[in-house]
């Protein structure tokens, strides 16, 4: 069978309709503004058409910066009824490092502030290539730490504080959350990271076989990791798939579809992590490509992969 007829019925749909927009998807065009501009236009018109939700407040911050860089905005989200304190999630979006802003995960993280009852702690940080790494995990770890400083007037409870990010968000939840561990940092009880962006070797058989999808393929992934690193080496908080230690890193989640370029080093990370002694769940989905639940919310995979993570994300907090 064709790869692209492996993808699954419903969610293909808005993919062809992407990639009849884009032509070669957004990796194909090759200015980075552009893309960005092009992505975050997307994203626009894609929660154009539904309404503000009255039950969710959110509020812009700054927390400060890591030394001798930039101040990091982050967005709180709440629920609007709630009182007290609250479990929280630290938010990091994803975009291979060099896409994307908390702007396009507002919808995600109403409707995760919403549907736990929890507060939202959404965090920008520093794009490639003007700021490659350490900028990127850097910023996030002082979002982090902005969070547990300011837990009290955000009505956090700091017993239940996870992490969640997907992709490129995937990769800094688990680097944050390794960089937590090491500098003493705070104590978290999900690390749940969709389809993370891990191994910069581009190696694998997916890495290899994933190539024309339309949604971060082989070149686009080369791509964002060369600019990503810089020129330089890449340690465990660039790629965690390098690590030597995943001992002490919190409870894990992590899902990816078989049509993602992800998917052979996320089965790699999953088992090291089991191996590790850290408890990991791991979900795979016939017929997903990457980020499918983003652009097809409507399929009934989408809803799976949904109900899959809020249920995961209710026993944490539990």
């Amino acid at each position: 069978m064709a790869q692209r007829d492996r993808i699954d019925a419903e969610s293909r749909e808005p993919l062809e309709a992407l990639l009849q927009a884009i032509p070669g998807g957004f990796n194909g065009i090759s200015d980075i503004v552009v893309r960005r501009q092009t992505v975050t236009g997307l994203l626009t018109a894609m929660a154009a058409d539904i309404p503000p939700n009255p039950n969710v407040t959110k509020t812009d911050h700054v927390a400060p910066g890591p030394e001798g860089a930039p101040d990091v905005p982050v967005r709180v989200y709440r629920p609007t009824a709630s009182t007290g304190t609250l479990p929280g999630l630290f938010m990091i979006h994803g975009g291979g490092m060099v896409l994307g802003n908390i702007d396009g995960e507002d919808l995600t993280a109403i409707k995760l502030a919403e549907t736990l009852g929890v507060v939202v702690v959404s965090t920008e940080y520093r794009k490639a290539p003007e700021s490659p790494h350490p900028a990127q995990v850097n910023d996030c770890y002082a979002g982090l730490l902005w969070t547990q400083a300011h837990a009290d007037e955000l009505g956090i409870d700091l017993n239940k504080l996870a992490i969640y990010g997907g992709s490129a968000g995937g990769n800094l939840c688990i680097a944050t959350s390794m960089m937590a561990r090491d500098k003493g940092g705070p104590s978290l009880c999900l690390m749940m990271a969709p389809y993370p962006m891990v191994d910069d070797t581009n190696t694998t058989p997916s890495s290899q076989e994933i190539t024309d999808i339309g949604i971060w393929d082989r070149a686009g992934n080369i791509e964002a990791w060369s600019w990503f690193l810089g020129g330089q080496p890449a340690d465990q908080y660039a790629a965690p798939a390098r690590a030597t230690d995943l001992s002490g890193l919190p409870p894990a989640f992590i899902d990816v579809g078989t049509l993602d370029l992800f998917r052979d080093e996320d089965i790699a990370f999953a088992q090291r992590l089991i191996q590790a002694g850290v408890p990991t769940e791991f979900h795979i989905y016939p017929g997903a490509y990457h980020a499918s639940e983003v652009f097809a919310p409507a399929a009934a995979l989408s809803q799976r992969i949904w109900a899959t993570r809020i249920a995961a994300l209710q026993r944490a907090f539990a």
